[in-house]
């Protein structure tokens, strides 16, 4: 397993960690299998998108912090990141992908993104690749 540390500048903000999963896969020399990306953490998730376009993880961004209000007055949680519990449950703390021929099997415009919602922040993720 490879722990990957990221350092999140905003306070939503998506990461393009593709490179970094694809040399880890190629590191194992794992030829056929999966490889599962995890983030650990309760406000920040992991995400399989479009990496061609910038502006596509910039739209999601935006569209989940209206979609979630950080201010709602409804929240009981009193550390002030409740949106950012939200948004992680929506979007997931993991993804697992296909390994074949020791790459993973992304689509042509796929990218995966290491989802902060409550950043600026130092984060880990973690990465394993499982023969099969």
């Amino acid at each position: 397993m490879k722990v990957l540390e990221i350092r999140t500048r905003k306070r939503c903000e998506f990461v393009d960690i593709t490179k970094e999963v694809i040399e880890t896969v190629e590191e194992s020399g794992v030829k056929d299998g999966i490889v599962t990306i995890y983030s650990p953490h309760t406000t920040a998730g992991v995400t399989i998108n479009e990496k061609a376009d910038p502006s596509v993880v910039e739209d999601m961004a935006t569209k989940l912090s209206k979609l979630i209000d950080p201010m709602d007055p409804d929240y009981r949680h009193t550390e002030g990141n409740s949106d950012s519990h939200i948004k992680t449950s929506i979007v997931g703390a993991s993804e697992t992908i296909l390994v074949e021929k020791g790459r993973p099997l992304l689509g042509t415009w796929q990218g995966i993104f290491f989802a902060e919602f409550d950043g600026p922040r130092s984060r880990k993720v973690f990465v394993k690749v499982i023969p099969g």
